[in-house]
């Protein structure tokens, strides 16, 4: 009985391990988000974006970045959150995720970058529990920060499998 307690405390200790370290934030409809510093190629300036017919609305299309094509995604539309017109302030983070054949290289659009935060394990909360209609799969936890609570996202589950298929055809 009591090894099964230690299996669980370590299977729990494992989890919030991952969960610490260095975040790149950034804002969304005054909100602020997080994503694993690991994950981030690089953060653009807006650049000109080639539409990709009959693909969903949150998928803004593609860009060439140093002649690689690479598909975009404006975060807000993906939240459904209401459609903003970009500005100065507004950026793609170039993110990998994990797709069924391997990594793919996709564009994220948020309203500005915040900086890079190193969090700590007691600073991470679990996600809060919404009720079994909310899917709250892609929330890695919520960072407690002076400033208020950061949502961590992880950024592999923003997208389902079907979507990321469709953008790796996209590109």
């Amino acid at each position: 009985m009591g090894e099964n307690l230690k299996v669980e405390e370590q299977d729990k200790l494992e989890d919030s391990t991952v969960k610490e370290g260095k975040y790149l934030t950034f804002t969304l409809d005054n909100e602020e988000y997080g994503i694993g510093i690991l994950k981030i190629k690089e953060i653009i300036g807006m650049m000109p974006i080639t539409a990709v017919p009959q693909t969903p609305d949150f998928v803004k299309g593609v860009i060439n970045l140093r002649g690689k094509v690479i598909p975009v995604v404006d975060l807000r539309l993906r939240f459904g959150m209401e459609e903003i017109e970009y500005n100065d302030r507004t950026c793609i983070i170039v993110v990998e995720i994990m797709g069924k054949t391997g990594n793919i290289t996709i564009g994220i659009v948020v309203d500005s970058v915040s900086e890079v935060l190193s969090i700590k394990e007691d600073e991470i909360e679990e996600t809060p529990t919404f009720g079994t209609r909310l899917n709250t799969e892609y929330i890695l936890g919520m960072a407690k920060m002076s400033g208020g609570v950061k949502i961590l996202l992880d950024i592999d589950k923003v997208l389902t499998s079907e979507e990321i298929e469709v953008l790796d055809k996209a590109a």
